[in-house]
């Protein structure tokens, strides 16, 4: 990517977090938050936008509407109940929620509204079966302090969790309902201007307040990252679903780059005369009836229709790139997917994708285009196909004025990807099913008092009681694995040095390796640790079951066990290995003496694989070569 200077495009993010809450029950029932890719029972839904109060509609819940999903929902009784399929009113709030915020907003001196009022949030994707999310400002005000600099805090909200989504189709989307209504606190902060690596820092000392309360959950999916991000003469875009911190520092980059290119385009734009009408969109499917693009034919096949929009003195906008990869022509591909169509070439990247100069040279005739005029070919059915063409002549119609006030997504490459647009104001209204909630002087004062150790005192404590050293403090208490670490430590015959460095390191190191960690479960963990405890299993095999697990090969820690022929090994059958491995490595012996230790070592923990100690290997295979 190419440098660019954010200081001198005015770069400004402004950071909201979403933090689950660790609570026994989700925020409007007495369900338990737990997460299971069991299911019971299988409802759908069509979801449809309805005017405000104001009598406007969302213009993100209409972009929804038009894409025509069926929704449907997958729920386990455990997990869910009448209240999640919106069959029953909402219960009162969990107690456990309200105080968990109050104690948030009292760390982050936010001032606490004496009474709270929830409100419904349009949305309309699915990710709720009300049509709406509910949401209530708990504090405004406040302060972070990172590196001695206080960033402003706009609001702490408390809000229910959305479904979660399982797979998204072109006519289908499928959501788990195990995870919507769970707790979780939302803290919106001041915008500020600073590189990308400055936001990071942000985040990661939220993440730190927030865990230092021993009150949220951990692990993936468990906290969000959304940016609100511009630069100078732009709208905000907000981008949304971050997840970790290293991917927020790559997409705030991407899209302060990708912001000042489309400035680029657009002052461009506004040198050259558009417009298109209703006579500039043509049919011509029987143009392309003889077309070789695999694309057409398909779309043929399926007979939707083909048609062109012509767009005079475009010649060369569509394809323009003021960085690489950021383009006009992108930007629309990733606006027409959202459509369920598929089909779309413009005219810079003409002839291609099956695409040759006759059909080019057929197309340009039928339009009567000159050199200095361009086109966009888009095959699909109606009515998608003219939500998608009106969306098409929208985009490029704003183009001109530069980036557009939208929301996206982020990507697991660093990149955004266009989601919907913005919101409006009419968005929000009352919850009319739940009364107003007082928050009395003395749930302040718990709060404040109640107010936990700071990240740094949290990791000093760690380090006296576990005689752990800085950084493997550092790095246990900001895993997902603290809790599950001072469990497994329980037990005192498990080293707290040894069991840190398996969770941070030895974890880490397979998920390089592309494996699965969502498959190794706490459950798992505990008993393998167990199993060290009681001597039962080296402690060299515990990176062979977790492996043997993650990679889908085993489904818990007996079948690792079984499958990889994990047992302790007996002296005998340990000395019969050894000696055979320094008879094949006798030349070595001679040569080195006991410094071969190190590179037989090695042949034999490769050849019993986590069926003897590291420890006893190291110290019969060195008495054996003493004695040669």
């Amino acid at each position: 990517m190419t440098e660019i200077d954010f200081e001198k495009i005015g770069l400004k993010v402004g950071l909201e977090i979403h933090q689950q809450l660790n609570t026994n029950k989700k925020l409007f029932c007495k369900c338990r938050p737990i997460e299971s890719d069991e299911y019971t029972e299988k409802f759908s839904r069509s979801l449809r936008t309805a005017k405000s109060e104001l009598g406007e509609l969302d213009p993100a819940a209409l972009f929804e509407k038009t894409k025509s999903k069926k929704i449907n929902y997958y729920a386990n009784s455990h997990s869910s109940c009448l209240v999640e399929k919106d069959e029953e009113p909402p219960h009162d709030l969990d107690h456990d929620a309200k105080k968990i915020s109050l104690l948030i907003s009292s760390m982050l001196e936010s001032k606490i509204f004496s009474e709270i009022h929830v409100m419904r949030k349009t949305v309309i994707d699915g990710s709720n079966t009300t049509g709406f999310q509910r949401t209530m400002l708990v504090s405004q005000g406040g302060n972070l302090s990172v590196n001695g600099k206080k960033i402003g805090v706009q609001a702490v909200c408390l809000e229910e969790d959305a479904a979660k989504l399982l797979k998204d189709e072109q006519n289908e989307r499928n959501y788990s309902l195990d995870r919507l209504g769970i707790p979780l606190v939302e803290i919106a902060l001041e915008p500020v201007s600073t590189k990308p690596s400055g936001v990071k820092e942000i985040a990661l000392t939220l993440g730190r307040l927030l865990r230092a309360t021993r009150m949220v959950k951990r692990g993936i999916g468990s906290i969000r990252q959304d940016v609100n991000i511009s630069v100078m003469n732009s709208g905000v875009v907000e981008v949304k679903g971050v997840q970790q911190l290293d991917q927020l520092e790559k997409i705030i980059g991407y899209e302060a780059k990708r912001q000042h290119g489309l400035i680029q385009i657009g002052d461009k734009l506004k040198k050259l005369s558009i417009t298109i009408t209703k006579e500039d969109v043509l049919d011509v499917t029987e143009i392309f009836k003889d077309c070789e693009s695999k694309i057409i034919q398909n779309a043929l096949k399926s007979k939707a229709k083909i048609k062109v929009i012509r767009i005079r003195n475009f010649s060369g906008m569509f394809g323009f790139e003021p960085y690489p990869g950021i383009r006009l022509g992108k930007e629309i591909g990733q606006l027409v997917r959202f459509f369920g169509i598929g089909g779309v070439f413009h005219s810079d990247e003409l002839p291609n994708y099956g695409i040759d100069d006759s059909d080019v040279d057929k197309v340009r005739k039928y339009l009567e285009l000159v050199d200095e005029d361009g086109f966009l070919i888009i095959a699909g059915k109606d009515p998608k196909l003219d939500y998608a063409i009106g969306s098409i002549i929208k985009r490029i119609q704003d183009a001109a004025n530069g980036v557009p006030a939208e929301t996206r997504a982020a990507t697991q490459d660093g990149e955004t990807i266009f989601l919907r647009p913005r919101p409006g104001a009419s968005r929000m209204y009352p919850e009319t099913d739940i009364p107003s909630i007082s928050v009395m002087p003395e749930e302040i004062k718990l709060a404040v008092e109640n107010i936990p150790k700071s990240w740094d005192e949290s990791i000093a404590e760690i380090q006296q009681k576990y005689d752990l050293n800085f950084q493997l403090s550092e790095q246990i208490f900001d895993s997902v694995y603290m809790e599950l670490f001072e469990k497994i430590c329980e037990n005192k015959k498990n080293s707290p040095n040894f069991v840190a460095s398996i969770l941070c390191s030895s974890i880490t190191n397979l998920e390089r390796k592309g494996l699965d960690a969502m498959l190794l479960k706490p459950k798992h963990i505990i008993e393998s640790f167990e199993l060290l405890a009681s001597g039962k299993i080296p402690k060299e095999s515990l990176e062979i079951i977790f492996e043997s697990i993650m990679s889908g090969k085993s489904e818990n820690v007996s079948i690792a066990m079984q499958s990889t022929d994990i047992s302790n090994m007996d002296e005998d059958e340990l000395n019969d290995i050894l000696d055979k491995i320094i008879q094949n490595n006798m030349a070595l012996v001679k040569e080195r003496g006991e410094n071969a230790v190190v590179t037989i070592m090695g042949i034999v923990m490769k050849e019993v694989r986590g069926k003897a100690s590291g420890k006893i290997v190291n110290d019969l295979l060195r008495k054996k070569i003493q004695n040669i």
